[in-house]
């Protein structure tokens, strides 16, 4: 298992919860949901996560969250995680997201629920992919157009050559 230290020296994104009330079945079904997109969640003891933000660049913008029943979830996908927490969130009241960070950026809640409304990472590669594809798929129709105008106007004439005989 991966240190505190760690976590919050080398993950992209940190956000910080409260759990208070949610059961070992629901913090079950997070971690499953979040481990898909490459993500995790632990609970945390405040005292722990302190000690572990000493000296970090994260120190001043985390170390405020760290107050009351706390768990972090952290990952490289800068959307699918807010997006995992947030619809979790929604499900479940007793989940309350309490801001994070990302590349050493400070992010308030209201960030965090901007994040999870952006398309995933991959809908926007498919969508760049798009854009670069359709001028190419148009120069390659116009391309083939007049070729295409000749073998219709061969074909009209021979059926009409063929009418007439």
């Amino acid at each position: 298992m991966r240190s505190l230290h760690g976590v919050f020296a080398e993950a992209e994104t940190v956000i910080v919860a409260h759990y208070s009330g949610l059961d070992v079945a629901a913090l079950t079904e997070l971690r499953a949901d979040l481990s898909e997109s490459g993500s995790f969640f632990r609970v945390t003891k405040n005292s722990f996560a302190l000690r572990a933000l000493k000296g970090l660049p994260c120190e001043d913008s985390l170390s405020p969250l760290f107050k009351g029943p706390t768990a972090i979830a952290w990952g490289s996908d800068a959307t699918a995680l807010p997006k995992a927490l947030i619809s979790f969130a929604e499900e479940h009241e007793s989940m309350r997201i309490l801001g994070g960070v990302m590349d050493g950026a400070a992010l308030a809640p209201e960030a965090i629920e901007a994040l999870a409304k952006l398309p995933s990472l991959d809908a926007l590669r498919a969508k760049i992919v798009g854009i670069l594809q359709a001028p190419a798929a148009k120069l390659a129709a116009q391309m083939n157009a007049p070729a295409s105008h000749l073998a219709r106007l061969f074909g009209a004439y021979a059926a009409s050559a063929g009418k007439s005989e």
